[in-house]
């Protein structure tokens, strides 16, 4: 819980050189693109405010998935997934150092155009008297504090309960709920559209939890096997399968993608055709954008997913101990039928996304309320850390009475 209030209070200290009144100033008089918005989601706020913490986990999350994407194109990355703890600790590093990377990366970014393109509409600049010297300490202490915040969330992750980076992903989203309710009940409407706006969340929640805790359980039975005087195997078990194999990377994806058009046309002429055709049609109010969205939703469900699991390696585990499905051979039969359960799930889970993902926008636009910063994508996360916290805490209970409970 401290190092909670440690991250929230950093996504409230200004960067080196930053004007916290200029900053507030300029996010008054004018909105933000959809990509910054969601950057500014995972960053707790941080983002759109400077502040020290303003990358937030954001540079972590991408380094994590570009390292398990890396377990496909380069065979050393998949040779270490499969060496156990050692591996895996292996892997942790360059996922680190990837993530200082892409820190600098992105602090030089958003620091280098912090004055002219992201707060261009602005009549004063966040960084008053810019100079080079001035944007590289304040591109140093935005790394520093992501390189603070990966430390963090990796210390709850070995001494809490749970995984750290979800708990600080959990209470930056967490955080901005009371705002955006308050600029619900400030808009037109007040109490009535509040009522229907936390109807909807309510209701996306339930979908959400009963989702989540879905499983589709394919049976295992493992044949029996005398050694010496004992037998092994002969038990039954199951494969877990997810409803939502994906969690929330498909909607990550498809926001970063259909984002970058309205942050590229930025550094465009105004006035020009294809400046306004890209505000025209990848605005969220859009028709054309929505469609787009939900199919990038089910297209990336379906590439992470089979990415991420690999039915052939599942099918050689079970035949080298002695299991198999019922019904099923062993071996590439049964991969063959994992593959085919996954793909089956699959539309189930990406219809599933891409709903979730959509009914908060659709509400939202129809009511003519300007709250990109919440929707979907943030239920989903908050409930699945939520679950997965509460699973852990019983897990822990049941560990610390269980010698006492056989006495």
């Amino acid at each position: 819980m401290f190092i909670m209030a440690i991250y929230r209070l950093g996504t409230y200290m200004p960067a080196p050189f930053v004007s916290y009144a200029n900053v507030k100033q300029c996010l008054d008089e004018q909105g933000s693109a959809d990509l910054l918005t969601m950057l500014n989601m995972f960053s707790g706020g941080g983002f759109l405010q400077l502040s020290i913490f303003a990358l937030g986990i954001m540079p972590y999350i991408t380094a994590s998935i570009i390292v398990q994407l890396m377990r496909v194109v380069i065979p050393r990355f998949e040779e270490l997934h499969k060496e156990g703890q050692t591996g895996q600790a292996k892997l942790t590093e360059y996922t680190r150092y990837l993530t200082i990377f892409l820190a600098v990366l992105q602090a030089s970014v958003i620091v280098s155009v912090a004055n002219s393109s992201i707060f261009q509409l602005c009549t004063v600049d966040p960084i008053p008297n810019a100079n080079p010297g001035k944007y590289l300490l304040t591109i140093l202490a935005v790394t520093a504090g992501t390189g603070l915040i990966m430390w963090l969330g990796e210390l709850i992750t070995e001494r809490g309960v749970g995984n750290g980076m979800s708990l600080l992903i959990f209470t930056g989203i967490a955080a901005s709920f009371p705002t955006m309710l308050t600029n619900v009940y400030r808009s037109d409407g007040g109490v009535s559209r509040l009522l229907i706006v936390l109807a909807m969340f309510l209701a996306i929640t339930l979908v959400v939890v009963f989702v989540e805790q879905s499983q589709r359980r394919i049976p295992v039975q493992y044949a029996k096997r005398v050694v010496g005087r004992r037998t092994y195997g002969g038990t039954s078990t199951y494969i877990p399968l997810k409803i939502n194999m994906a969690n929330v990377i498909p909607v990550i994806f498809a926001s970063s993608i259909l984002g970058l058009p309205q942050m590229i046309a930025q550094f465009g002429d105004q006035n020009s055709g294809w400046t306004r055709w890209v505000a025209e049609n990848f605005s969220h109010g859009s028709g054309w954008y929505l469609v787009m969205y939900a199919l990038l939703i089910i297209f990336f469900a379906f590439f992470y997913t089979s990415i991420t699991f690999n039915p052939e390696e599942i099918a050689d585990n079970m035949k080298r101990y002695g299991g198999f499905v019922p019904g099923i051979r062993a071996g590439q039969p049964t991969a063959d039928y994992l593959r085919y359960v996954i793909n089956r799930i699959n539309w189930v889970g990406a219809m599933y996304l891409a709903i979730i993902a959509l009914i908060p926008q659709i509400v939202f636009n129809s009511m003519g309320i300007n709250s990109l910063s919440f929707g979907g994508t943030s239920i989903i996360i908050l409930v699945g850390v939520g679950l997965q916290t509460v699973k852990d805490i019983d897990a822990q209970l049941q560990q610390r009475h269980y010698e006492g409970f056989l006495r």
